[in-house]
């Protein structure tokens, strides 16, 4: 079995600005305020959450491979 990654660097498309976060293993994050612009990311149509979009691991359930029907698993639908 291959161990999850919890964190990802998350980078602002708007500012570049860069944070480490710990992902949830629960639930996709879909929202995501930079604390330096401002601005809310949202995923990019075809990805499930906002570290699949803009960070540097994607989440738990990709990581996985999604096969257990999570929300991940239902991205694009």
């Amino acid at each position: 079995m291959t161990a999850v990654t919890l964190e990802s660097t998350l980078t602002c498309p708007e500012c570049g600005h860069v944070k480490t976060e710990t992902m949830p293993t629960d639930a996709c994050q879909w929202f995501y305020e930079c604390e330096h612009c401002g601005v809310v990311l949202r995923p990019k149509p075809g990805d499930c959450c906002v570290f699949c979009s803009y960070g540097s691991v994607p989440c738990p359930p990709i990581q996985v491979g999604a096969q257990d029907g999570g929300c991940c698993a239902k991205s694009g639908e």
